[in-house]
């Protein structure tokens, strides 16, 4: 089979490399291609973040900026965008000072991103200080960076700063939100380095504002993709590394190729190939479907397409529930939310992702769909046969979730319990969502997660609960029903004897939270400088 060349900008110039297989990662490409090995292979599995990169894209005519984990990435999965490794922040000719004459030729002038960690004594052993550097350089991109004129004329003076994405296209420099702690340790959560501590990193996080400006050429970075774009098009189609635009065509690919890898984000296909070495001939990425990448918003329901990352698609769950916040951002870290799709999450059908139970609970339904027969809708949990098993046929693929709107009578608590309070997986998940009404259980829904071979819903204890009042004993009983409704087992993240305990006291919390009692975690808890 025949890939086509993979293409993307960098340093303002597009790179072409031929003859990349379909399942050769990110990283590999980086390092041993292109010879950037200041990005670090670490876990290889997108958990350390020594191989943050920063991925540009252009949507609704403007750069959106996401780090991303390089080690779980396939490589063809970045064709058409922008990608900035750590190599690239001091030698970007797209990357331009603002406010202050340009630096002398001779002269390297740090990123912000770069040089808030060399003042506040950020690195040490050095390893992990790329992949913190990439992840705050998207921070700084996504929240405090000036932007460039988009249209011809001077620079205003220093201070003439607006807030970024304000009112007005042709706003010369615009300035952002602050980067609180909470926000540095949300968005850093994909990072995991110990050798200095995070105190540091997160004092580097908010030094990045103080320094001279430093912005990124946005209207010539969209305009070189613009022009890569059309000559993308114009090439022959892949044949071992498919990325159909639509969801007509996502279709045709799948019913012709029904021995094809799926791939979303790669977050998972990624490992297989990197600690099971496994290798695919042909892929077919769902990703590049437009249709797939929308949220839409409907009077009963919201619409999240299948290749809606975990990023954009919790926010849109957010939006409307927003004590989920950070139950979201627990899920994973920030590079792994933004390379993962919420139906890559769910038709994984792992039973310790968190996705689920949480969809679960929120009532949520699939609408699967083939070219030959069309679509059809079905409950989120009537999905899973078994362990990674489902209904889908070969032809057939997930192409949306359908959630529910929130009800005035319902209260919603997502709870997940790990060893690690960030980028951990669940010993248990559990998600909480009853309609009580004049003291009274309307409806109950109920999500379980790490406790079965599937992602769970709570049947047993759901009828337990619906017309009780709901009152102390209540809570107790439903405890019980939870704690038998399941036979979870032993592993290396706790035992089944453990997960039944945590699954009854969780409702157990769930009930004293009703009743106005403070939850006392570390959700509860202020980072806060110290000297």
């Amino acid at each position: 089979m025949t890939t086509q060349p993979l293409q993307f900008l960098r340093r303002g110039q597009p790179v072409a490399l031929g003859n990349v297989p379909p399942d050769r990662t990110l990283l590999e490409v980086l390092r041993e291609d292109l010879g950037c090995t200041g990005t670090k292979e670490g876990c290889g599995e997108g958990d350390c973040g020594a191989c943050t990169v920063v991925l540009g894209e252009e949507r609704g005519g403007q750069l959106h900026y996401s780090a991303v984990n390089s080690c779980i990435r396939l490589a063809h999965s970045v064709n058409g965008m922008a990608l900035w490794t750590v190599e690239d922040l001091a030698e970007d000719p797209l990357i331009q000072p603002v406010g202050d004459p340009p630096a002398a030729p001779q002269t390297i002038t740090l990123h912000p991103a770069q040089e808030a960690m060399v003042q506040c004594h950020g690195s040490q052993c050095g390893f992990c200080t790329p992949g913190f550097v990439m992840s705050l350089f998207g921070m700084y991109q996504n929240h405090i960076a000036p932007t460039l004129p988009t249209a011809c004329g001077s620079l205003p003076p220093e201070g003439a700063l607006t807030p970024r994405g304000g009112p007005s296209a042709l706003d010369h420099v615009r300035h952002g939100e602050p980067i609180t702690r909470e926000l540095a340790q949300e968005e850093l959560s994909g990072n995991l380095c110990r050798c200095t501590g995070y105190r540091p990193i997160l004092d580097a996080a908010q030094q990045m504002a103080a320094l001279p400006g430093m912005a990124v050429n946005e209207a010539e970075v969209l305009q070189k993709l613009k022009l890569l774009a059309q000559d993308l098009s114009a090439q022959a189609a892949n044949f071992s590394y498919i990325a159909p635009t639509s969801q007509a065509a996502l279709l045709a690919a799948r019913a012709a190729h029904p021995g094809a890898q799926v791939v979303a984000g790669c977050t998972d296909v990624g490992l297989w190939v990197t600690k099971q070495h496994k290798q695919y001939t042909q892929v077919i990425d769902v990703t590049r479907a437009a249709e797939l990448r929308e949220v839409t918003q409907h009077a009963e329901a919201i619409h999240i397409g299948a290749a809606v990352s975990l990023t954009d698609a919790f926010a849109a769950l957010t939006a409307q529930w927003p004590q989920l916040h950070r139950f979201a951002t627990r899920f994973a870290g920030l590079p792994v939310r933004n390379s993962g799709t919420l139906g890559g999450n769910v038709a994984n059908g792992s039973p310790i992702g968190d996705s689920m139970p949480l969809l679960i609970a929120l009532r949520a339904q699939v609408v699967l769909a083939s070219q030959a027969r069309g679509e059809r809708q079905l409950p989120l949990e009537d999905l899973y046969t078994g362990y990674r098993q489902n209904v889908m046929a070969a032809d057939e693929l997930l192409v949306r979730i359908v959630v529910p709107r929130p009800t005035p009578q319902e209260q919603l608590r997502a709870y997940k319990i790990s060893k690690r309070f960030d980028d951990d997986i669940s010993a248990v998940c559990l998600v909480l969502n009853l309609d009580i009404a004049d003291g009274t259980v309307q409806r109950a829904s109920i999500g379980a997660g790490g406790v079965a071979a599937t992602p769970a819903r709570a049947r047993q204890t759901e009828a337990a609960l619906a017309g009780q009042p709901w009152t102390e004993a209540t809570a107790q009983r439903a405890a019980a029903v939870l704690q038998a409704e399941f036979s979870p087992i032993s592993d290396m993240r706790a035992t089944g004897a453990y997960r039944r305990q945590v699954l009854g006291s969780l409702l157990q919390r769930y009930w004293l939270e009703s009743q106005g009692r403070p939850s006392v975690s570390l959700d509860t808890l202020t980072l806060e400088a110290t000297v």
